[in-house]
Order: structure tokens, then sequence, then C-alpha cells
């Protein structure tokens, strides 16, 4: 839920840590089972989310947890195949066009694959979601507070992790890729997007910043210290 000093105020008492699932508009969704969490992580592209992801699942896997890994945008779902087509410069989007099909890409996302898992007691661990859609949409010039009305009604995740790794770093390893770059992976945007990402933790309950900077074992030995409470649940 969005904290108390941003406008569009959440209620920051409503979270999953009382045994109930709620919205991120602060409206009771259904009871949470025993066993499972909703983890989200994200980051710049290029952050190393995805090795990070990875040690993660494995790690749950270890606690005796059964893992769900999923991301945004899906390719499940006409909205997420047209949003790929988007980011790899095939079609051309306006951004709240764009953001609109990210909306509902994660509707059939949530109802088809994430609150299923959560209600059979499974964790889900998923790279991206609705912050993202702040993060990009905000970069693209789109109003905020329209952004956080647009996925209000979605379930609001246990822990949300935003690796932080400087828009530089992130660029030189997207270029070291060699591959074509999407939608978003230029300087400018990547600055602009990590200006947002900073300030969520500000805006919104459940969610962390690790620095992605460190080496791979260091970041998640900082991750680690803060899934104690799903791990063990």
């Amino acid at each position: 839920m969005i904290k108390s000093n941003y406008s569009g105020k959440f209620t920051p008492h409503l979270s999953s840590r009382n045994n109930w699932y709620y919205s991120m508009g602060g409206k009771a969704l259904f009871k949470k089972p025993k066993g499972g969490g909703f983890i989200v992580v994200e980051g710049l592209d290029g952050s190393g989310k995805n090795v990070q992801i990875n040690l993660l699942v494995d790690y749950l896997r270890e606690n005796g947890k059964e893992v769900i890994v999923t991301k945004e945008p899906t390719m499940d779902s006409e909205a997420g195949r047209k949003i790929k087509r988007a980011l790899k410069q095939e079609i051309k989007l306006e951004p709240l066009e764009l953001q609109a099909l990210y909306v509902q890409d994660r509707k059939e996302h949530l109802e088809n694959k994430v609150i299923p898992a959560l209600k059979e007691g499974k964790s889900v661990v998923s790279s991206r979601y609705a912050f993202s859609t702040f993060a990009y949409g905000a970069s693209d010039g789109l109003d905020v507070d329209l952004l956080i009305k647009m996925n209000e009604q979605f379930l609001l995740p246990d822990l949300t992790i935003i690796v932080d790794v400087s828009p530089a770093n992130c660029m030189e390893r997207i270029n070291s890729r060699g591959e074509a770059k999407e939608l978003f992976e230029q300087i400018e945007k990547l600055e602009k997007v990590n200006e947002f990402y900073k300030k969520i933790p500000e805006m919104f309950e459940n969610i962390i910043i690790v620095n992605g900077e460190k080496t791979i074992p260091e970041v998640f030995e900082e991750i680690k210290k803060n899934i104690s409470k799903i791990v063990v649940d």
C-alpha cells in the first residue's frame, strides 16, 4: 500500500502479513494459506535480477517451498505478446497504450497463474510486476497517480526486492550482449527509471532495495536476510 506521504494513499497497516492478501488499493482479497508467499524482483534492464531470482528460487526450494517462477510481461496473453513486439520495436505504441496492455496482461497473469498458486500454498517469484509499470511509465512522462489507479485492484506482494545497479553499469552489461536493444534500453530512459525506483520504498509497503553493485553472493546474502519470514512460515 502507498504510505501516507504520497497522494492516492493506501492504508499502510493493511498487508499480507496479517494472514490476508490485500490489493494494492487496500481491499481484502483472500485469506493467505500457510506456506506460500508472493515475491517480486525488480531492477533495471541489465541489473542482474535474473541471476538473483535463480538463486532465490533454489534457496526457497531447498527450504521445502513449492515455487512457481514467472515474469512480466508474459507470453500467455495477447496483450503480453503485443508488449513484447513493442519492446523489440517491431511496432510503435503510445506510452499510455503500452501501459494499458501491461495492466491487461497483469490481470490475466494474476487470475490464471499467480493467485491460483498462492491459494494452493505455493510460493510465487516474479521478475517484474506493477512497480515496473510505475517506474517505466513515469520515465515516459505518464502521470504516476494514473498508473497507480490503473493497478490498485491488483495483489500486493509479500515482498518486492529492487536490485539497485547504476544505469551506466547496466548499459555496459546490455552493450556486452551484442544484441539489438529493446525500447527502454537507453541510458536516458534507465536514468529516469532508476530515479523512480529509488522513491518506491518511501511510497509503498513491503519494498526493499539491495545493492546490486556487490558480488553475486553478497547481493544474495542481503536478499536472504529479508525473506526469512517467508521461508520460516
